[in-house]
């Protein structure tokens, strides 16, 4: 016997009282289950004339492959997901929403696909006391568990690409599809003369590519960045800073020789010290020799706000300008550097939150609805990476690894959150929106688009 309350519930969603989007949200507040939310919204959108039904609803007939045929029926068995990313201290407004935004996801897939009821656990490859940041050991064993769960078909992962360079090589190992929406480290997927020898290709011990992600790579970030600086901000003398880590230390080579080649001079190319207290000495030497750009090519947990906080004791956002990539591209950042974050710039390889449209605005406004505030930057391009691996299950309706990482990496006209791509033959999107942001009022704001130069 159906609840009175969801029966009124789905009588307004027939009769076009409310979208898909509203009905999900209240249905999930009076207790039903993904699985649940899924069959009703079905056959209410079934039952519903084509003038009520919601053109514009999130779904699979709006997001992903939408050719996919998407199979509702949950009779063959269970299909496990994980994801592998910090979620406390620095990163748990990271690490949340993105979980947040993979179980949206399989809400809107209705809980099923591929003949198959979805599940999702989120793992934590952070270590709280050290300000969340992701830790080798525990990446090794989350990726493991995933890998010896006979259930687990996708491993969404991971958020720091030194992370990343741990668990490729074992879900390629297990023939177990890794997805990332983070990952920008040129030497995961692309050969580049900046690459440490040997990869990418050690990454992939048995000769076949399991890894894909939906961002683009730093080769396109970091010199779009330099572009930026040099021919629209009229930057001519930097200073690059990084946090000797596989992502922010190459981000910051690609800056650095990207800036030099548009005729920039640049003054230094630095590792910092993540651990010192205090950067004092460290922003008065850099000061004195005159740079009107410092970058930063870095993480969040790896005290960067102190960073900033003791440039802007010494140099002035008037005088010199600090732009850093989408590694700070988070509240945490902002709120732990604080007046001193002001007018910063950073560059994310993709489109921020309140830049989306279409599709994407739909997205926002959902997940501004579920969490009470603006979604990380990073959480809508997780939820992408979850709609690759679901429309993978839906297309080989087969529960088995291979079958899926192959219909993942076939990924075609993907409609996303903010336009079309597919993979290409290295598992990377085969266009790029790259963005620079600055803050304001103590918020991240989209500012503009930018391009590697030509």
């Amino acid at each position: 016997m159906v609840d009175s309350r969801i029966e009124n519930l789905l009588s307004d969603f027939r009769a076009g009282n409310i979208d898909r989007r509203s009905f999900i949200m209240r249905a999930m507040a009076l207790g039903l289950s993904a699985s649940a939310i899924g069959s009703y919204s079905r056959a209410a959108a079934q039952d519903a004339s084509p003038e009520a039904s919601p053109a514009g609803a999130l779904g699979p007939d709006t997001v992903g492959m939408v050719d996919v045929e998407h199979i509702t029926t949950t009779d063959k068995g269970v299909i496990k997901l994980y994801s592998s990313w910090p979620m406390s201290a620095a990163y748990e407004q990271i690490g949340g929403d993105s979980s947040e935004s993979v179980k949206l996801a399989i809400e809107l897939w209705g809980g099923a696909a591929g003949g198959y009821a979805i599940e999702y656990e989120a793992l934590d490859d952070g270590i709280a006391a050290n300000n969340g940041s992701w830790d080798g050991v525990l990446e090794a064993e989350n990726a493991s568990k995933a890998i010896n769960d006979e259930d687990c078909m996708v491993y969404i992962g991971t958020y720091n690409s030194g992370a990343a360079l741990v668990s490729i090589p074992l879900t390629n190992e297990a023939g177990l599809a890794m997805i990332s929406p983070a990952n920008t480290a040129i030497q995961l997927t692309k050969e580049n003369e900046l690459n440490d020898e040997g990869y990418p290709d050690v990454l992939y011990p048995t000769g076949k590519r399991n890894y894909m992600r939906v961002i683009p790579a730093d080769d396109l970030q970091g010199s779009a960045g330099a572009n930026f600086a040099v021919n629209t901000l009229g930057k001519s003398r930097a200073f690059v800073l990084h946090d000797n880590q596989t992502y922010g230390k190459g981000l910051g080579d690609v800056f650095q020789t990207t800036f030099a080649e548009l005729g920039g001079e640049v003054l230094g190319f630095e590792a910092y010290d993540a651990n010192a207290p205090e950067y004092q000495a460290l922003m008065s030497r850099i000061a004195s020799m005159g740079p009107d750009i410092v970058y930063c090519g870095a993480i969040v947990s790896l005290n960067t706000s102190k960073l900033l906080q003791d440039m802007r004791e010494v140099m002035s956002v008037d005088e010199v300008t600090f732009l850093g990539p989408d590694g700070l591209i988070n509240q945490e950042f902002v709120d732990g550097a604080g007046e001193a974050a002001e007018g910063a710039l950073l560059t994310f390889g993709g489109l921020p939150p309140d830049a989306l449209e279409g599709a994407g605005a739909e997205w926002a406004q959902i997940m501004r609805d579920r969490l009470g505030r603006e979604p990380d930057a990073y959480s809508s391009y997780t939820f992408q990476a979850a709609v690759v691996a679901l429309n993978g299950i839906d297309k080989a309706a087969n529960k088995d690894r291979a079958a899926i990482l192959d219909a993942m990496f076939a990924t075609k006209d993907f409609q996303g959150l903010s336009g079309s791509w597919s993979f290409t033959e290295t598992g990377d999107p085969d266009t790029a929106q790259l963005t620079v942001n600055v803050v304001e009022g103590g918020v991240i704001k989209f500012q503009e688009m930018i391009t590697p130069p030509e």
